[in-house]
């Protein structure tokens, strides 16, 4: 999807290739200026056309795009810009099949993309080196971004059961160019960028890409976005065999987090039956008031909810080419540092619909302020060393990569507190939720005319009228999480004859966590530390038969490991360590949840096929799929964890991207998941204390058994276009997502009779919190007045649709913002 008027023959990339060239195997470590012409890349199931960068390899491409058994999708620089995306979220909104989760349950704000119905979040790289900071990353530094789809450990190590993320840097090229764009639009939309690049020498270049990002959002009330970011490198050596490269990435975030529209039912006041529940729009009260909630509806507060997040990369790379053969070593430091306190309203107590007509306060047509806080730093080193090239073994050619990964990473988070408290006041200790007391404090708000502006003040508590700060929680108080691995890969793309390939792949990593729980607030007490060390072996094969020299077929099979703690407590930790079973809160109950632990393990199957058309000009791609997790993490009948759980997912993939036309290039796909939760272990339930017997614990079957894979859609696809004549372009977008869901949960009740004897009375209510299907339509125009300046015009959400983007498990659903248009000014130089 070039701007330019003169349609480019559709190139394989090296960069995508690098990744999928590990086709079977292996991450993108990061660009490179040498090699590049030897370098055969691997590409994605969706090559992009247009005047793309060639210099991105990766030390694990041994093989290029059509020679390849695995789905890759690879959204470059020109996507970005011509989609007038900012967000890596804005970024992958183009690629079907990736749905977003959002922040609750523990898991932090940040992108948290789903790949074929599998939590991601912990399975986002950067050149390569994995980066565990919870973060909502940018795009102005980015060269290309590489979806691999399916198991793969065996890529980048721990996790990745659906699938990873590689963001390629901006890195210095060969030659000498300069751009900037500077963009303005509705809703005081303002965003600078800046590339440039220059040869200093006949062996030194250097590269700045820099940033600054100034909005509000369409239709959604207060919230805004401001950032600004810098990039700069140097390599020593373009165009020798020895390089040496040294880069550093800063980005700085200032917002206010949007809490998004709370659902309308809760398990206590749906209606009977099962029931799918969506965020509230027009509705009347159990208590009879009629009203409807505006688009632009704000929960939070603007006198309390913030988030702030900085983020620092330092990366140093050399390399050697012996010959064919090349010797690569990175090393990267890598910081984040994030605080907020944002508003999840209503925390699914039925203040929204209500529960009792006969009081104000249980009437409905409220929603209750929840405060979720949080400040956490992470930090990581590490160290990846890489040998790739080719050789031959009688009429065998081998395309090889081999390497070892060293890595230390920390992760350590508190919470936000009223000073000389335990908690901020937010209401939490006042019951029902939304009395006239909590209202006045400004504790609860009202559902249909919400007032962001409203002056809520830091209490020590929630009945007292003394004022004081907000504070970060004391030492004592943060979860401290670390994590070591020693990784070793190898993979090989062997090509015994034209027409048949054989790809194999193979890790071996040594992961060793720890946790070290938080203490009570101002509590002196000694600090206990409980680790494990967990040894995990992946591999991937693949077999590629090519009917001729443009098209492919190809069956592979791959595994992927998620060990306890993988994401140190940067994501959803399903598998965390001592997180979901309390027997009774002693070190020695810890240590036994610690042990019983075990390592969930998934494996992929795919077939697929691909072909270029038109003299190379337009690619297709197919596959179909099944991922199987069989010994999924769920509690088991005892309390206890149990890994017998069962969750698979089967689907098919569609890819096209190309020139359809010399003047007509295409770039989308589509979707299909069957995603289903064959068991779901166990829920507890209460049961109350009775004449002559004590409250007790019962266990139940889960009631997602058998339901859909929250986060996930069931169908997707888009497509975006461009037309170009001469030096006129005009396209756009559209985006399909079917509905999603957020989670499940019932009426089940349980009691007891004198004698113990326990009755689990059935559900009469089940509820599946979800949110709509929904088409978004995007359209764009861009008008090259010369080679240095062209204007290009974005209209988003051209139909102005009202949707939502994340359904969360309780509590609420991300709405989008509405119609938006920026116009932005490129210049070159």
């Amino acid at each position: 999807m070039s701007s330019s008027s003169n349609m480019p023959t559709l190139r394989t990339l090296p960069a995508a290739g690098a990744f999928l060239a590990l086709g079977c195997v292996g991450l993108i470590s990061a660009p490179a200026q040498a090699a590049e012409d030897d370098a055969t890349a691997a590409s994605s199931t969706i090559v992009v056309t247009g005047q793309r960068e060639t210099e991105v390899i990766s030390a694990k491409a041994i093989a290029p795009v059509i020679n390849t058994p695995r789905s890759i999708v690879v959204v470059d620089s020109q996507v970005i810009k011509e989609t007038g995306s900012a967000t890596l979220v804005d970024a992958l909104r183009t690629v079907p099949g990736i749905t977003f989760g959002a922040a609750e349950g523990g898991n932090p704000i940040g992108d948290r993309p789903f790949i074929r119905g599998f939590d991601s979040q912990g399975s986002t790289f950067v050149d390569g080196v994995r980066d565990i900071g919870a973060q909502t990353r940018e795009v102005f530094a980015v060269e290309q971004i590489q979806i691999v789809r399916g198991s793969d450990s065996t890529l980048g190590g721990r996790g990745g059961a659906g699938g990873t993320l590689n963001i390629v840097s901006k890195l210095p090229k060969a030659g000498d160019f300069a751009a900037l764009d500077v963009s303005y639009g509705t809703d005081d939309y303002k965003r600078v960028t800046g590339d440039t690049n220059y040869r200093l020498s006949e062996m030194v270049a250097v590269r700045l890409a820099a940033m600054w990002h100034d909005q509000e959002f369409a239709n959604r009330d207060a919230i805004f976005a401001r950032r600004w970011g810098i990039a700069p490198s140097i390599t020593v050596g373009v165009g020798t065999p020895t390089r040496l490269t040294a880069a550093y990435y800063h980005l700085h975030q200032r917002e206010l987090p949007d809490s998004g529209i709370p659902y309308l039912y809760t398990q206590i006041n749906a209606p009977l039956g099962d029931t799918i529940v969506e965020p509230a729009n027009r509705f009347t009260t159990i208590g009879g008031a009629t009203g409807k909630v505006a688009r632009d509806a704000f929960y939070g507060l603007k006198s309390r909810d913030f988030r702030k997040s900085d983020t620092d990369q330092f990366t140093l790379r050399v390399e050697h080419d012996f010959g064919g053969i090349t010797l690569r070593n990175t090393a990267r430091y890598g910081r984040n540092s994030q605080g907020y306190i944002y508003t999840q309203p209503d925390d699914n107590q039925g203040n929204v619909f209500g529960t009792n007509a006969a009081n104000a306060a249980t009437a409905g047509g409220l929603v209750w302020r929840r405060a979720n806080t949080r400040y956490g730093t992470t930090e990581s080193m590490v160290n990846q060393t890489d040998l790739f090239g080719k050789f031959a073994t009688g009429s065998v050619e081998h395309s090889f990569a081999a390497g070892a990964e060293f890595a230390l990473e920390r992760a350590d988070r508190g919470i936000y507190l009223a000073q000389g408290a335990a908690i901020l006041a937010t209401g939490s200790t006042i019951s029902p939720r939304c009395t006239a007391a909590a209202i006045a404090r400004f504790y609860c708000t009202n559902a249909f005319t919400p007032n962001p502006n409203d002056p809520w003040v830091s209490y020590l508590n929630d009945t007292s009228t003394m004022i004081v700060p907000v504070v970060k929680s004391g030492p004592e108080t943060r979860i401290v999480s670390t994590g070591n691995t020693f990784g070793l890969y190898a993979f090989d793309s062997i090509t015994f004859s034209d027409a048949l390939i054989l790809n194999l792949g193979a890790r071996y990593d040594r992961f060793r966590s720890s946790v070290t729980p938080a203490l009570a607030v101002g509590a002196t007490g000694p600090r206990t530390k409980y680790s494990r060390s967990d040894g995990v072996f992946n591999y991937q094969i693949g077999i590629v038969f090519k009917p001729s020299a443009n098209t492919s077929l190809y069956a592979s099979y791959a595994t992927a490991a998620t060990p306890p703690n993988s994401l140190l407590g940067e994501g959803q930790e399903l598998n965390a360590v001592g997180s979901t079973v309390n027997l009774g809160g002693t070190q020695t109950a810890f240590l036994i949840d610690v042990n019983s632990l075990k390592v969930e393990r998934t494996k992929s199957y795919e077939a697929g096929g691909k072909t270029d058309l038109f003299n190379q000009q337009l690619s297709l791609s197919g596959a179909i799929f099944r991922t199987e997790t069989t010994n999924a993490r769920v509690i088991g009948e005892d309390g206890l964890p149990s890994f017998v759980g069962s969750r698979r997912i089967q689907g098919v993939e569609l890819g096209v991207n190309g020139n359809i036309a010399p003047w007509w290039n295409v770039f989308g796909g589509y979707t299909y998941l069957d995603a289903v939760i064959q068991d779901g272990g166990f829920v507890s339930l209460t049961v109350a204390a009775v004449s002559g017997q004590l409250a007790k614990t019962v266990r139940v079957p889960s009631f997602a058994t058998g339901r859909q894979f929250p986060q996930t859609a069931r169908h997707s696809a888009s497509l975006f276009t461009n037309f170009t004549f001469g030096k006129f372009q005009i396209g756009g977008g559209a985006y399909y997502v079917s509905r999603v869901f957020g989670g499940y949960a019932d009426n089940r009740v349980a009691t007891q009779n004198s004698a113990g004897v326990v009755t689990v009375t059935p559900a009469t209510k089940i509820i599946s919190r979800s949110i709509p299907g929904y088409v978004r339509l995007d359209a764009t125009a861009s008008l090259e007045f010369s080679k240095a300046v062209s204007l290009r015009v974005n209209v988003q959400n051209l139909t102005d649709k009202r949707y939502f983007t994340q359904a969360y498990q309780n509590h609420y659903a991300t709405i989008a913002p509405g119609r938006s248009a920026f116009a932005t000014l490129g210049l070159k130089f």
